[in-house]
């Protein structure tokens, strides 16, 4: 009986007329070692991207958490460049065509004021720019020459309250 009248199976496992038992056991502990390097590569493989998805979301949630964070104090800024503007144009108003274009340029504001805003009132309005006009306008105080700043107590009764 020849090799062309057995199984291929069988005629891999005989070599020269013998039955190799040896080469059946290399064969199969070869297949083994591909089988299990390749599961525990999926494996780890999957593991490492669950774990880079996690992280990444985790940055994407501390990343919209600080932006809602900050969002109010990057509205403070933008008030507070608001209020120097409008200090600047008080100072540089002419007497009629100035006082209306404050008028004006106060009431655009406010209107603006209002989307951020909407349940707000205008003594709300001029309250926070109250706030923020006193913030910047110690600042210019501050920078002034001793001879000519104000009294502190002259600045303090000309500034309305308001309830925090």
């Amino acid at each position: 009986m020849g090799i062309k009248d057995h199984s291929l199976f069988t005629a891999i496992l005989i070599q020269n007329g013998k039955f190799s038992l040896y080469s059946l056991f290399k064969n199969t502990v070869f297949l083994i070692w591909l089988f299990c390097s390749l599961a525990s590569l999926t494996v780890f493989t999957s593991i490492w991207a669950l774990q880079k998805t996690y992280m990444v979301a985790k940055l994407s949630s501390e990343i919209t958490a600080n932006t809602i964070k900050h969002k109010k104090e990057i509205k403070k800024t933008i008030s507070k460049i608001k209020a120097k503007a409008r200090l600047k144009r008080m100072i540089t108003m002419l007497p009629f065509a100035g006082a209306a274009a404050g008028i004006y340029f106060e009431e655009s504001e406010f209107q603006e004021w209002l989307l951020d805003n909407p349940d707000g009132t205008r003594s709300d309005y001029l309250c926070e720019i109250a706030d923020i006009t006193s913030e910047i306008l110690d600042e210019v105080i501050n920078d002034l020459p001793q001879s000519i700043k104000p009294n502190k107590k002259l600045i303090k009764t000309i500034a309305p309250e308001c309830q925090k």
